[in-house]
């Protein structure tokens, strides 16, 4: 375990209280467990430490291609920072790791971080085979010196809160419902690049964003979301998709986004996108006068849900 791990704070796990899990997107049910961590250990007088992986297990037992992530590891490690904790422990997840026996697992955590109490969601399972539960924990608890509490799972509906069931409604354009689970608006975060320079022909100029590989994406469509650049903040149309009206077989995906009331060159700049809601699918249209019929709609109809949309307090994703 020890070459391959990341702890931003070496020095201040004495005694600490901490948690484990993959976290991956930082949900409210994740959020529930590191709230509650951060408050009952300053309430003992102790420090705060979050361990959690990556690569995300999932990719590394089940071989899983493609894009899955809903929080790069920066943007996962700057929300639990948010959250008020202390220290973040990422350990590089292999199958060697993933074989360890759940005992084994402990002993050599403990020896590295001395942790005083240990709190887990409902369903922590870890160890080869997920062997280990919070029955393992309790009887090494008492062998090695530590206490364990087992958090009671976050519900907004009649299912718990997890990361499987956001990523299938972002899968599925369904935005509002992801953003209800994850406590603020899905986002992605990239570089602006140069494009095929066609929304220059309509005087609408987009942005194309070069984003994480790993990182899920909403499905093809159109979307109302807010631009952040720097200290900026703009309404903004987003096309995800493969241009079909332009391409006749289908191109690699693009994230293209359209700042309302913004005409500026923004090339090479970070730029985050936070997606409030699914405007309509991706469509062909039978040409580049149909398009902008469509697009001044979707503008405009953009605008409206926007506009609406009360005042962000989000956490920074």
């Amino acid at each position: 375990m020890t070459p391959d791990q990341k702890n931003d704070h070496p020095n201040n796990t004495a005694g600490t209280w901490a948690t484990i899990g993959a976290f991956d997107g930082v949900h409210l049910g994740h959020q529930t467990l590191i709230q509650t961590l951060v408050k009952e250990s300053r309430q003992a007088g102790k420090s705060s430490t979050v361990v959690t992986f990556f690569p995300h297990p999932v990719k590394v037992l089940r071989d899983t291609k493609g894009p899955y992530y809903l929080t790069t590891p920066e943007e996962k490690n700057q929300i639990i920072k948010s959250l008020g904790v202390d220290t973040i422990l990422t350990l590089h997840f292999t199958h060697s790791l993933a074989n360890q026996s759940a005992d084994s697992f402990i002993r050599i955590l403990y020896n590295q971080i001395h942790f005083s109490c240990l709190l887990i969601g409902y369903d922590f399972r870890f160890g080869a085979n997920r062997e280990g539960d919070i029955h393992i924990l309790s009887a090494l608890g008492k062998e090695l010196g530590y206490c364990v509490r087992a958090i009671e799972p976050f519900s907004k509906t009649a299912q718990p809160v997890s990361s499987s069931r956001i990523r299938e409604l972002i899968q599925a354009g369904e935005i509002r419902s992801a953003n209800d689970l994850l406590g603020r608006p899905y986002s992605a975060r990239g570089r602006i690049i140069h494009g095929d320079a066609r929304g220059r022909q309509f005087n609408m100029r987009t942005a194309n964003l070069e984003i994480w590989p790993e990182k899920l994406l909403p499905c093809p469509g159109v979307y109302a979301a807010f631009a952040e650049l720097g200290n900026q903040r703009f309404q903004t149309v987003v096309n995800i998709g493969s241009r079909p009206t332009f391409y006749e077989k289908p191109t690699l995906q693009t994230v293209e986004a359209h700042l309302l009331d913004f005409n500026q060159d923004i090339y090479d700049q970070q730029m985050q996108l936070k997606f409030i809601q699914r405007i309509r699918p991706e469509k062909k249209f039978s040409g580049a006068e149909e398009l902008m019929v469509q697009i001044k709609q979707d503008i405009q109809f953009t605008r409206e849900v926007l506009t609406d949309e009360p005042k962000s307090t989000d956490l920074p994703a």
